[in-house]
């Protein structure tokens, strides 16, 4: 995705009366109890696999900021699956950036 259509995106988010077309991926993660996990679906059966990338900052039990980053291939139909989990944090310091597209 290039840096003009991020930049769209971001301006159309500012106004909630547009609509925007739903993506392919959802996700959501969280940190507590000195662990980390996030989860993402597949949850446009028309769409084709998603390639995706991760970058959520947490914060660790011992007081300092961790950036985990990652990427990963989601296939239709995936629900639910893993995409992190980790140890030693106890609350994000940011929600989950995840940007997904079409692999194909």
């Amino acid at each position: 995705m290039n840096w003009l259509k991020i930049a769209t995106l971001v301006t159309l988010a500012g106004y909630p009366s547009l609509a925007v077309a739903q993506g392919a991926a959802s996700c959501g993660g969280a940190a507590m109890l000195g662990g980390a996990q996030l989860n993402c679906s597949h949850v446009n059966p028309k769409a084709p696999n998603q390639f995706c990338t991760f970058s959520w900052a947490l914060h660790t039990t011992a007081g300092d900021q961790k950036v985990v980053e990652g990427t990963f291939m989601l296939p239709p139909g995936a629900a639910n699956v893993t995409i992190y989990q980790g140890s030693g944090f106890d609350s994000a310091l940011s929600d989950p950036i995840v940007i997904c597209r079409d692999a194909n």
